[in-house]
């Protein structure tokens, strides 16, 4: 039995590990970091398979594994907010971060759900914005860059940046809008 857990492991890492390295490559710029998050996602897998849980899906296992870890790496690293202009803040009066804005993993399954739904949105959403618009959005909204590291980087200027970054702010707002209307109205109809 062991042995045909082990097989079936071997496989299943085999067959998604380019596809794993290259989602979590993708957004964590880390090389150490994405290979850690990596791993850690292949520990999971054989400790699902060690207490005998059942993981029908091996590949959407994985990929949502991967997805919490990079989340989680984000979470410690507290990005800035989205919009300078519209930053909200919390209690302690820091600026709201992306993280703030979503649903907690542990605020149970329809939390969980919502959370899921919308980082699959945003995901595809940042998926949709030409190279440029998402290499700049993505390097100072998440992973917390000023525009000058970016721009001495890349070679680019900096106001050629922040209009990059314009044009993405707003195909996201454009996108994402009847994903929000979606989720307020619902959480509002809950309320009345």
């Amino acid at each position: 039995m062991i042995a045909e857990q082990d097989r079936r492991l071997s496989e299943a890492i085999d067959r998604e590990q380019g596809r794993l390295r290259n989602f979590i490559r993708r957004r964590v710029p880390n090389e150490a970091e994405a290979e850690d998050i990596l791993q850690d996602v292949f520990y999971e897998l054989v400790e699902a398979y060690r207490l005998m849980k059942p993981v029908e899906q091996v590949g959407a296992w994985l990929f949502r594994v991967a997805r919490n870890r990079i989340i989680d790496v984000f979470r410690k690293k507290r990005p800035e907010a989205l919009d300078a202009q519209s930053v909200r803040e919390n209690e302690s009066g820091e600026p709201l971060t992306l993280e703030d804005l979503l649903p907690s993993p542990n605020a149970g399954p329809e939390a969980e759900y919502a959370r899921s739904v919308l980082l699959d949105e945003l995901d595809a959403a940042l998926d949709d914005l030409p190279d440029d618009q998402r290499d700049v959005f993505v390097a100072h909204e998440i992973e917390g860059r000023s525009f000058k590291e970016i721009a001495a980087e890349t070679g680019v200027s900096v106001n050629t940046l922040l209009s990059r970054k314009h044009h993405a702010v707003l195909h996201l707002r454009r996108r994402l809008q009847s994903i929000y209307d979606e989720f307020t109205n619902r959480s509002g109809a809950g309320l009345s």
